[in-house]
């Protein structure tokens, strides 16, 4: 495994080794020799193609998240939300699959999101503070002011739907 630095201070990108052979892979998915963090909470989801989930975050026990693709392909987004940050409300994308063995290591202080490209998208999700609906926000997946550039075909939940925009976010909440 290999960690490159992103332009996001703390945004890391993990290249993991995909051993192949005739009978399939075997994949280091995780090793804490290499990134050190400690993880609390994991869960997986499974996404259909042109599902968009997020983007999503908590005002309060802020998750640091480490996200890896086991089946399928997504863009994986962020927006850096943390106080005093020089790239606070810049927008990161990256491609994650199972094919490319990438995996994304998001500090706490980001708004998360992801697009599904692929029929069946398995997404295992480590964290390092427990899920609390209490505190759980988001920011509209359609903001003009991102500048996002997804598909026109778009599954969206209820929920993700009804969320603000960033301006709302700078004007209430202002950061994380």
């Amino acid at each position: 495994m290999n960690i490159k630095k992103t332009k996001f201070k703390c945004l890391l990108i993990i290249k993991q080794k995909n051993n192949k052979d005739n009978r399939g892979n075997l994949r280091e998915t995780f090793n804490n020799k290499i990134l050190n963090k400690r993880f609390v909470f994991e869960y997986c989801t499974v996404s259909k193609k042109n599902v968009f989930r997020g983007f999503h975050f908590q005002l309060k026990n802020t998750q640091s998240k480490y996200i890896n693709v086991v089946k399928g392909k997504i863009l994986d987004i962020v927006i850096d939300l943390r106080k005093n940050s020089k790239t606070f409300g810049k927008v990161f994308s990256i491609v994650l699959s199972d094919k490319n063995a990438l995996s994304l290591y998001i500090p706490a202080g980001f708004a998360h999101a992801y697009y599904s490209y692929n029929k069946e998208n398995i997404i295992y999700y480590k964290l390092d503070d427990y899920y609390n609906p209490k505190y759980e926000s988001g920011i509209i997946y359609n903001d003009s002011s991102l500048k996002l550039k997804l598909p026109k075909k778009i599954i969206v939940s209820k929920k993700d739907k009804l969320l603000k925009n960033f301006d709302h976010f700078k004007k209430t909440i202002k950061y994380i």
